[in-house]
């Protein structure tokens, strides 16, 4: 029960919505020359948050001169998050700024198929597949399309800077101290352990009297936390190190990465800037209205560096099947259904082993991501799934 746990809220906390959002934008965390002061938010416009200054994105690109390191927040599944991100660098490149893209969405052991991505040699339909897109990363490529097209045209190294999914796994399960040698070879040497400011962060992003929260140890918070910090620390350690081994003086490392990873400084940030004397910089869009509708005027100044106003969050752009899922044999077990989404509505229970989508057999994530991907809202899908002894035929209708 207690890794099922573990796992679950792993899965929640790299859902595409921070569902606490609201509360993580007003925590007394970070700086403390601004910790206590607030930062006016207010829709398409960028705020400096060290001055309170309005400014266009285009003063932003000014603004950013002799950053080295700029790390931009994001929801996954948000696409106004996105096209900031797009225009940020966009506006950099505008200015004559020599820049990098480091990417979250990869570990860096695929960094050969970014190469040849910007070098024009693979399609989209070959980079997908042959860098597993839908395995490493699992979100619609149509959230992402345009940046990475951006890149290609424009000549934009990327960088895959994050690390291998089953070596975080394995700092969850065991810990640091335990890691086998090819384990840790994966990851630094010297990752910062959590300090007050960032636990705050992460359990902000939980309910109070959420399910899965509630019922956390303190064992269970540590391997969170720890995995957490895995991340941070890795990308901060491979987005640097191309910026030394690859880049000029002038050059930008972007890193695009999970708002959860850049919000405060006490994620990336705080692990590069260990061993990285070059400025550091970090953008996040905000929505204008939280989740309950009411307007966010205001955030914390320590929130980030700039803040960018983006309307209230909609619904996924592309369909999603409300899921989270564990490997079995040559198959997925459902470990978790979302409320009100259509796998909720279609049926299925937890303990379920999932065996087709329309026909075509599920041995695996990357196959389900990339079948419910070239779904629309509005479309039908029939599943097999075996319950039990029992295999039992579902029908999902992607309504959202």
């Amino acid at each position: 029960m207690k890794t099922t746990l573990a796992a679950l809220i792993l899965v929640a906390l790299l859902a595409p919505v921070l569902h606490a959002q609201d509360r993580s934008l007003h925590l007394a965390i970070g700086d403390p020359a601004r910790r206590d002061k607030q930062a006016p938010l207010v829709l398409d416009g960028v705020t400096d948050t060290r001055t309170g200054d309005l400014i266009t994105p285009a003063e932003l690109a000014k603004r950013l001169k002799g950053v080295r390191l700029l790390l931009v927040g994001e929801s996954h599944t948000d696409m106004d998050f996105h096209r900031v991100q797009l225009r940020v660098v966009e506006e950099l490149v505008r200015q004559g700024r020599p820049v990098f893209l480091g990417l979250e969405m990869y570990p860096y052991t695929e960094q050969r198929f970014l190469d040849q991505w910007v070098d024009g040699l693979l399609t989209e339909e070959g980079f997908l597949q042959l860098s597993r897109w839908y395995e490493n990363w699992g979100y619609n490529w149509n959230y992402y399309r345009d940046i990475f097209l951006f890149a290609r045209d424009h000549k934009v190294r990327m960088f895959a800077v994050n690390a291998p999914r089953d070596v975080v796994a394995a700092v969850r399960k065991k810990g640091f101290q335990n890691l086998t040698p090819e384990e840790a070879a994966h990851i630094p040497g010297d990752i910062a352990a959590s300090n007050a400011d960032h636990r705050t962060l992460f359990q902000s992003f939980f309910d109070a009297d959420d399910p899965l929260h509630s019922g956390m140890t303190g064992e269970q918070w540590d391997s969170m936390i720890g995995a957490q910090a895995t991340w941070d620390a890795t990308m901060a350690h491979n987005a640097v190190k191309a910026l030394r081994e690859h880049g000029g003086p002038e050059t930008v490392m972007v890193v695009l990465a999970g708002s959860g990873h850049v919000a405060y400084g006490v994620g990336i940030e705080r692990q590069a800037a260990r061993g990285f004397d070059g400025r550091i910089a970090t953008v996040v869009p905000v929505n204008v209205r939280g989740e309950d509708g009411a307007e966010v005027k205001a955030v914390q100044a320590t929130y980030a560096d700039f803040v960018w106003g983006v309307p209230a969050e909609a619904p996924p752009l592309y369909p999603v099947l409300g899921l989270s899922t564990t490997p079995a044999e040559k198959a997925l077990k459902v470990l978790f259904i979302s409320e009100k989404t259509p796998a909720e509505k279609a049926g299925f229970k937890a303990g379920d082993v999932l065996l087709t989508m329309d026909g075509t057999p599920v041995p695996d994530k990357e196959t389900l991501n990339r079948l419910v991907a070239a779904r629309s809202w509005g479309d039908e899908s029939s599943f097999t799934v075996k319950r039990g002894s029992e295999t039992v035929a579902l029908r999902v209708a992607f309504r959202r």
